[in-house]
């Protein structure tokens, strides 16, 4: 069975049932057809969702590189494919051939980008979304961040999405203005720009990506900082939802013909702090800046991407959108409800097709409630909950010829306080892995394996999240050397389900 495409199952309440997996047609040619847009969400069934894959941070032709006028006098002119290489049509093609469902085309600009975005860039997203029914194709970018670095903007699909985002970039992209402005590189203009987008009748998700790029060192940080991000998600709560777990660039350390670069190193993280296995520290360090988040009860979600902009195998650092790297929404096939599971944290991330599908409930004992990634349970002071996980280890080889198995599982806890006053808190001492599973700990069936675990006397709000490896040697993600096979150190995450307690 190939690993190109998982098949969904239903979220189990107990470890029994479910029967063989099915089989998986070729790529893009067992999907639901997609549901046309609506300017409000309609209700959805719950049963009827299913763990979608798809990438927000993808570029085009369309971010440039810039030619400076002969006067000087003129704002420059964008040349195209300067920065990025492939069409947006070519992206989604690609994309889909990789088993995405969803993806966002997010080029990022300079002087006057924003025209140039409008006027070219989305008629393309129009022609991406008529050659590929069956993908949903966001129109977005990716913000040149005032006083930061850079963030997906992913605009809801109405009649308006053109206009949204051109109102957004023209007014708050850092780079827009020519000359430059220096009061569009301050915090307190992205302060604004959340605010101008938390307005909007529709409103956009914003993830920070690649966040600790510019780190210099273990909680060294750059051009992004745990204060940043903090004020942002207290700015617009439902805007500003979370930030790249895994970062793109995966293949940097890859030659054109896939043998090994020595001196590359995965994600670009070559500033002075580098990923661990494939994710960026603000994500993988146990107890560190996302479990310091959540530890304040946030709705703080993490992705993974390919912040696509050239192939390797054409001298650039990039595996195609869906190769890799792949953020699972839970969603029915349309555009509100991708839009609504990454708001919400109906999430899970997973390089190298590692898995699949990943199912993590946690309910009373009776099974009479539950809550998935991304919910809330509510039990009494006290109370036990029991744990049931599924997930699916796709059989035959992923797309980089390895058919990699899931050596560990790790159920990651801590229990919920107050927000911190000091806003530049990185670190949760309450995180801890309460159980390492591996193969001896659970039912396989085929693709699928069963775990539960119970977790008794809960006495204060807590939230519960899980990770997995291929590595069964490394305990903790450890430093990624340079020059790593990214084929080689592969992790999944999933978003938290949070317990409160009455």
């Amino acid at each position: 069975m190939s690993r190109r495409l998982g098949v969904s199952f239903l979220a189990a309440a107990a470890l029994t049932g479910g029967g063989p997996a099915p089989a998986l047609a070729h790529p893009g040619h067992d999907v639901e057809p997609v549901a046309p847009a609506s300017a409000k969400a309609a209700k959805v069934d719950p049963a009827s969702r299913r763990w979608l894959a798809g990438d927000h941070h993808v570029h085009s032709w369309y971010s440039a590189s810039w030619k400076p006028s002969a006067d000087g006098k003129s704002p420059p002119t964008p040349i195209k494919a300067g920065d990025a290489s492939n069409p947006i049509t070519t992206n989604v093609r690609k994309g889909a051939g990789f088993g995405l469902s969803w993806m966002v085309s997010t080029d990022h600009g300079g002087p006057n980008h924003s025209q140039f975005n409008r006027e070219q860039a989305y008629p393309e997203v129009l022609q991406a979304r008529r050659e590929n029914p069956n993908v949903l194709v966001f129109y977005g970018m990716e913000l040149n961040v005032p006083a930061a670095e850079h963030a997906s903007i992913i605009i809801p699909r109405t009649p308006a999405e053109r206009d949204a985002l051109f109102g957004i970039e023209k007014g708050y992209d850092r780079s827009e203005a020519w000359p430059a402005d220096p009061a569009r590189s301050t915090e307190g203009h992205m302060i604004a720009a959340l605010k101008h987008m938390d307005a909007l009748a529709d409103r956009p998700v914003v993830i920070a990506n690649h966040p600790a790029r510019t780190a210099k060192g273990d909680g060294q940080y750059g051009l992004l900082s745990p204060q940043e991000l903090r004020n942002w998600n207290d700015t617009a709560p439902q805007v500003s939802v979370g930030m790249e777990g895994a970062p793109g660039h995966q293949a940097e350390a890859l030659q054109r013909d896939g043998s090994r670069k020595a001196d590359g190193a995965r994600g670009g993280y070559d500033n002075g702090f580098p990923t661990m296995g494939g994710y960026d520290q603000m994500t993988a360090r146990l107890g560190g800046f996302w479990d310091s988040m959540l530890g304040e009860g946030r709705r703080w979600w993490v992705t993974s991407t390919s912040d696509s902009h050239r192939h390797y195998t054409e001298g650039g650092h990039d595996f195609w959108p869906g190769e890799y790297s792949k953020t699972y929404v839970k969603a029915a096939r349309t555009y509100d409800d991708v839009l609504d599971g990454l708001r919400n944290g109906r999430v899970f991330t997973t390089l190298g097709d590692l898995v699949s599908e990943l199912d993590v409930v946690v309910q009373t004992p009776d099974g009479r409630r539950r809550a998935e990634i991304g919910e809330r349970l509510k039990v009494a002071e006290g109370s036990d909950v029991t744990v049931v996980i599924r997930l699916r280890d796709p059989a035959g080889a992923n797309f980089g010829g390895q058919t990699p198995e899931v050596a560990r599982v790790d159920l990651i806890r801590s229990e919920i306080g107050p927000r911190v006053a000091d806003r530049t808190t990185d670190s949760n001492p309450r995180a801890r892995v309460e159980k390492r599973f591996t193969p001896r700990d659970w039912v396989r069936d085929g693709e699928r394996i069963s775990i539960a675990w119970t977790i008794r006397n809960v006495t204060e709000p807590t939230y519960l999240r899980l990770r997995g490896t291929n590595r069964a040697d490394e305990l903790e993600p450890q430093h990624d050397p340079l020059g790593e096979d990214p084929w080689s150190d592969l992790w999944f995450y999933a978003n938290p389900v949070f317990i409160d307690v009455d």
